[in-house]
């Protein structure tokens, strides 16, 4: 039997889109830098910021945009990676090597991760 992998983020996530005009200066402030590709961008760059925090009991990941919109995304272990935390767009996650490739509607995300094998499927 094949061993199910759990991904672990490392860096960030995503989720529902907001904006804010003063959150543009958050992304320069604070936060990890992930690469991003927004509005159907053909290339990747540094753009985007991730802040991290608890909700609910659950790692809650906003990507901020540096026009100040956002994505909120949860942390999920069943495979996934992540899930949108809010709205209605869907996020679809690829690992890619030590990245977790997430689109949502025309915004792409590279995040951090690693996948490690269950612990019930460690040693088999």
């Amino acid at each position: 039997m094949r061993g199910v992998a759990v991904l672990c983020i490392v860096g960030a996530a995503l989720a529902g889109c907001s904006s804010g005009k003063n959150q543009a200066a958050q992304v320069a402030e604070g936060g990890e830098r992930i690469s991003c590709a927004l509005a159907g961008a053909g290339e990747f760059t540094q753009d985007c910021s991730v802040d991290r925090s608890q909700v609910d009991g659950k790692l809650t990941l906003v990507v901020r945009h540096p026009d100040g919109s956002f994505r909120r995304f949860t942390v999920v272990s069943d495979g996934r990676g992540v899930v949108v935390a809010d709205g209605a767009d869907q996020a679809k996650a690829v690992v890619q090597g030590d990245k977790l490739a997430v689109a949502v509607a025309d915004d792409r995300y590279l995040f951090p991760a690693t996948v490690k094998a269950k612990a019930a499927d460690a040693g088999k």
